[in-house]
């Protein structure tokens, strides 16, 4: 198993927000989480990034217990995130704001500047402007991009649709299955399940920080997701 979570247990001082989650993800798979806001979601992914820290145990990768590990170490072994929000370094060109990504981690693989402007072609054609001067969906693409030039074997997602036009969402998933192809396995945190299930192999929905549905994203029924995206019968 490339990537996972045993009971993981995380919160924020006297707040717990995750309660036992298992997660699990294999190499060149794409797995979607689901949920309502409030659901924990994001919480997974700063526990796995290392931006949230756990007992060494409650997260795994390639067996190695990392969840005490801080988030440079975690970045370090090819765990990188997409963050909410895009965080860009506004005094930083498109270009610049890319390369960071390369710097942080230095590894061989496919992602270079060349091979993410031909994922992003518009990329190629702003990357001597600011990163912020740039459109949402253009932002996002720069912020997916810059993860990429780190190379790296985990690529999260932590809602990369937020607040974007159907039709850039539309460029930006189109993406997603380009990358898998290039071995890189994929966690999407998303609300808009839809486009979470159509690049995914597999979901997980949860509820209150707990896990309340897996299944093969190709064979899950839209009655269970609501049952478990609400907590309702199905």
């Amino acid at each position: 198993m490339l990537l996972e979570t045993r009971a993981l247990t995380a919160g924020y001082g006297q707040f717990n927000a995750l309660f036992g989650v298992d997660v699990t993800l294999d190499k060149a798979e794409t797995v979607a989480v689901i949920g309502a806001n409030g659901a924990g979601k994001s919480t997974l992914l700063r526990s796995i990034t290392g931006v949230l820290r756990n007992a060494p145990d409650m997260v795994l990768h390639r067996g190695d217990p990392i969840g005490a590990l801080p988030a440079h170490l975690v970045m370090q072994r090819g765990i990188a995130m997409v963050p909410e929000g895009r965080k860009l370094f506004p005094s930083l060109t498109v270009e610049e704001n890319l390369r960071i990504g390369g710097q942080v981690r230095r590894a061989p693989g496919p992602w270079t500047l060349d091979t993410i402007y031909d994922l992003f072609p518009i990329l190629k054609e702003k990357r001597q402007m600011p990163g912020t001067a740039l459109s949402g969906g253009q932002q996002q693409m720069v912020a997916i991009g810059r993860a990429l030039m780190s190379n790296p074997e985990v690529l999260l997602c932590d809602e990369i649709s937020l607040g974007l036009a159907p039709v850039v969402i539309r460029d930006i998933y189109a993406a997603m299955p380009r990358i898998k192809d290039q071995g890189t396995a994929i966690i999407v945190v998303e609300q808009d399940i839809g486009r979470a299930l159509a690049v995914s192999d597999r979901v997980y929905c949860m509820m209150e920080g707990r896990v309340t549905l897996t299944a093969r994203a190709a064979e899950v029924s839209r009655s269970a997701i609501h049952a478990a995206y609400f907590g309702e019968a199905a």
